[in-house]
């Protein structure tokens, strides 16, 4: 993950004239001038470790989506699947991903091990999605798929929580448009990777091409996986190794008190591990958030059916399948842009509303036409909705940055009430209403539309609590401005 460049410089309005004792508070990182290369170096250390987590959540979706190429290949009459299976076997995965959030995000919180936790999580998981190969039934084919939800879950809520943990805001939101970017690219990655696999591998070893599919993205799961052990960061606090020296650590601690104005966990953290829960719990904006993202993730509910969109232009398989790289392609180039242009503005419900009223003339074209040309634009737009929703995520981490556990709960609840989005938009595709799906257009354009309404609302709201600040500060004479939400 490339370094920002506004983090590689200190504000130096934050530097205190009186130093205690006459030091310099940088004097343990050689000064100002001292502080600023090993900020840089640090960067460098902290993006290159990092950048493993695209790779991660390549394969998270892959494995969580192939059932979608499957499904052009075989799969519903080799199991037999009639009426709403299919849908089920889609909308159950998200059952144990909603129910393992918040749990998994607890743990990780207190164990302070990532490096080990998320690609444990991983292994398994990409074992899960193997078995899913050896299935002969819908009950076994369900079962696969709901403990596939169940131990996924570990992953993007660790993940963002590690980042939100190393990257100041200003930081922060390229770094989450990166890793996002890996959930975009997998919806490339995978159709690339299944049309190779279901149309060379069919009959191989006496195994049907589908099942191929599970067997290699799961075992190439597991590789990646191993890598990842020593490859991740475990958390400013917990990391060690020859990776980090101390004072790099002690900077990356520092660093983080600066960006929210107080300490960590010696600060902030009070009434033991389950404050946090109570704390996200009972913050109504926590809520508000996980709610307008519910509603963004049922509008994005045609990614799980891409390649059946892709397939009512009239291509064969194959083409069909190869057709749904380039829509992802080019929301992955615009998510990075997009969300590097709101990190340098400080600004995010415009980014974020946007690019989903983009997403919305997709929609409306698709309604509009079934025109071949018209059609294969319309998913272009769409896809690049995803873009403004990597912003949102971007958004939530800087809305709630302290005490740690409060955070990590929050980053998991919302993450999590969001794939009820996932559950609901399961179905919002049956195939009677194929091949123009107008119904279903019809609906992820309203959920769109109430996801620019409620983040409206939230950009007003943090508006008011950003005045009050500053009156406070007004008031009590600081000169320098202190945290302040990004609207």
């Amino acid at each position: 993950m490339p370094s920002s460049k506004g983090a590689e410089s200190m504000d130096e309005e934050k530097i205190p004239v009186q130093y205690e004792n006459g030091v310099h508070p940088d004097a343990e990182f050689g000064g100002p001038e001292g502080r600023r290369k090993m900020e840089r170096k640090l960067l460098w250390k902290l993006d290159l470790r990092m950048s493993i987590l695209v790779f991660i959540y390549i394969l998270n979706y892959v494995d969580r989506n192939n059932a979608g190429a499957a499904r052009l290949r075989g799969f519903e009459a080799d199991l037999h699947l009639h009426d709403q299976e299919f849908p089920t076997l889609l909308s159950i995965l998200y059952v144990g991903y909603i129910i393992m959030q918040i749990p998994s995000n607890m743990f990780l919180n207190y164990i302070g091990k990532p490096s080990l936790y998320l690609p444990c999580c991983m292994i398994v998981w990409g074992m899960i999605s193997c078995l899913t190969g050896i299935t002969q039934n819908f009950v076994g084919a369900l079962l696969t798929r709901f403990f596939l939800g169940f131990v996924e879950a570990a992953f993007f809520p660790g993940a963002y929580f590690l980042l939100s943990k190393w990257y100041k805001r200003s930081e922060l939101g390229l770094r989450i448009a990166i890793l996002y970017c890996g959930n975009i690219i997998s919806n490339a990655f995978g159709s690339l990777m299944a049309s190779g696999i279901l149309s060379g591998m069919q009959g191989k070893l006496g195994h049907a091409a589908w099942r191929w599919l599970f067997y290699i993205e799961g075992a190439l799961t597991i590789f990646i996986a191993v890598c990842a052990i020593f490859i991740l960061p475990d958390f400013p606090s917990t990391s060690k190794g020859r990776w980090l020296s101390d004072s790099e650590r002690a900077l990356a601690m520092r660093r983080m008190e600066e960006d929210a104005g107080v300490g960590d966990e010696a600060e902030t953290e009070t009434g033991g591990p389950m404050a946090g829960l109570v704390l996200a719990v009972k913050d109504w904006k926590v809520w508000w958030m996980a709610f307008a993202m519910t509603s963004q993730v049922t509008a994005l509910s045609f990614n799980a059916y891409f390649p059946t969109l892709s397939a009512t232009m009239g291509f064969n398989t194959t083409v069909s399948l190869l057709l749904c790289a380039p829509p992802f392609a080019f929301t992955a180039i615009l998510a990075f842009f997009l969300s590097q242009h709101s990190d340098k503005t400080g600004e995010r419900f415009w980014h974020i509303s946007i690019s989903i009223a983009v997403g919305i003339v997709g929609f409306i074209i698709a309604i509009a036409t079934m025109n071949t040309a018209a059609r294969y634009v319309s998913l272009f737009l769409m896809a690049q909705s995803y873009a403004g929703f990597v912003v949102l995520y971007a958004w939530v981490a800087n809305t709630f940055p302290r005490p740690p556990s409060k955070r990590a709960v929050a980053l998991a609840l919302i993450n999590a009430f969001s794939q009820l989005g996932n559950v609901a938009g399961s179905y919002v595709w049956p195939t009677t209403w194929g091949p123009t799906y107008r119904n279903s257009y019809a609906i992820c354009i309203s959920c769109a539309g109430v996801t620019i309404i409620m983040c409206y609302v939230m950009k007003r709201h943090l508006e008011s609590l950003n005045h009050e600040l500053d009156r406070e500060e007004e008031e009590k004479g600081v000169k320098v401005k202190g945290f302040r939400y990004l609207v």
